[in-house]
């Protein structure tokens, strides 16, 4: 196959995808819920930050979560214990979700009006960044386990998000990690970029993150005043 054909059809996909990404977008807004794209490297703490999160969310908003893995559905249990309704997306040989695979989870899963909706994509930093999904937000989480140097390793992911959470800092006086360049390295290719140092095992910086949800979700019900307490 020619490179020029390889473009086309890579072109033809993104399209595509962008289109299912754009009903998403429009469901998204007509019921006020607030989309939320985490994208990480595997081990990142995602899944432990995400059930953190709703234990500490769930008892004021309303809580959906859709999950990527390749195989198994072990996170999506996870996430059920904490009492969320959550769906498994199984991709197999596929390195990301897209736009079709989330409108379809949309359909079975019936987020609540007014509500937060998580997506955690399948643990890759390169694929996630070019499929739209309908998001308000794509959230990187870096753990500091993982070397300062990602964001410039990287860069598309991070270009494309605009929140970077900094996770498991409480390993920091373990590790040879130096925060400031991470961040600096990640503004780099990304000046707006926002950044949230945490750590999801001890609770360290949550209410920042829980913060950064509830301003994003004041902006999803902009046109749902009637929603705004009662999700």
């Amino acid at each position: 196959m020619s490179q020029g054909r390889m473009v086309q059809i890579e072109q033809d996909i993104l399209s595509k995808n962008n289109e299912y990404a754009a009903a998403n977008r429009r469901f998204f807004s007509e019921h006020g819920i607030l989309a939320l794209n985490l994208v990480s490297s595997p081990g990142s703490g995602k899944t432990m930050l995400l059930t953190r999160t709703i234990e500490d969310l769930k008892g004021e908003l309303a809580v959906t979560v859709i999950e990527g893995d390749q195989q198994t559905d072990n996170d999506a249990e996870r996430i059920r214990a904490t009492g969320v309704k959550a769906l498994q997306i199984n991709t197999g040989k596929g390195c990301h979700l897209d736009g079709h695979m989330v409108g379809h989870a949309l359909q079975r899963l019936k987020p609540a009006d007014g509500g937060v909706l998580f997506i955690e994509n399948v643990g890759n930093l390169v694929c996630p960044a070019a499929f739209d999904l309908g998001e308000a937000h794509k959230v990187t989480i870096l753990s500091v386990t993982e070397g300062e140097d990602k964001p410039i390793k990287y860069p598309d992911m991070f270009h494309a998000s605009d929140l970077m959470i900094l996770n498991k800092t409480d390993l920091l006086p373990y590790l040879d990690f130096d925060v400031e360049k991470c961040i600096d390295n990640a503004r780099r290719v990304n000046p707006g970029i926002r950044v949230l140092q945490l750590s999801a095992r001890t609770g360290e910086g949550m209410a920042g993150w829980c913060r950064w949800i509830r301003a994003a979700r004041q902006l999803a019900l902009v046109e749902h005043p009637e929603l705004a307490a009662s999700a």
